[in-house]
């Protein structure tokens, strides 16, 4: 089972090793770092976290599963030819495609999505309607073989949800046991619905560099 994740500069790091952690567990399951040039891209703005693209995007053009992380990087590829040619032709073939947090956004650029239910981070919802898509703040969100989840941390949920498609109930609870993935967070705060309200307001007004890049 090949399974290809897409790396690029400024990603948001746990959209894409949430679904790794879980995904390369899956039996035979070869995970491909894929991107547009080999080499190290650097998450959150050069600071975070280096991932290493070991194949370019053409070099799995059949992938199985597809993930397709978010982040502030996303917005350059969305207009990027080479990288939405790729996007497209591995869809028509593969089993499953998937998307955390503003990853959709590049699925709904790709015309993936239009007229289906889906998911984003809350804050991209809105830009999710622009492409077509009934926009929803829904946790993970299967429509077919697209698999589109909410923001950052919820990869791991779509992961999960994955794993079970794959390869049953039994196995995705023993990779869930595994990395022992047993939320308990201090606060209630993880949904706009239920956040302080100084909280939203604040990332709203954040929000313009969320989806454009631009600060």
């Amino acid at each position: 089972m090949d399974i290809a994740i897409a790396a690029f500069e400024n990603m948001a790091a746990l959209d894409a090793i949430g679904p790794f952690e879980v995904l390369a567990h899956l039996p035979d399951a070869t995970i491909h770092w894929v991107g547009l040039a080999p080499g190290m891209v650097r998450t959150e703005e050069g600071a975070g976290v280096g991932i290493n693209v070991d194949e370019l995007i053409e070099e799995v053009p059949n992938p199985d599963i597809i993930v397709i992380p978010g982040g502030h990087g996303e917005h350059a590829l969305r207009d990027n030819q080479r990288f939405m040619q790729w996007l497209l032709a591995a869809h028509e073939t593969s089993t499953w495609t998937t998307s955390v947090c503003t990853g959709s956004l590049l699925l709904g650029a790709a015309g993936l999505l239009t007229g289906l239910k889906a998911t984003s981070h809350w804050l991209a919802l809105d830009t999710l309607r622009d492409f077509g898509a009934e926009p929803t703040l829904e946790r993970v969100v299967e429509q077919g073989k697209i698999i589109t989840a909410a923001g950052v941390s919820s990869g791991i949920d779509m992961a999960l949800t994955l794993a079970a498609r794959v390869a049953g109930d039994l196995v995705a609870q023993t990779i869930q046991l595994g990395i022992e993935y047993d939320p308990q967070p201090p606060f209630d705060a993880g949904s706009p619905l239920k956040a302080p309200k100084e909280s939203v307001e604040f990332l709203q007004a954040s929000s313009r560099f969320l989806l454009t890049g631009q600060p």
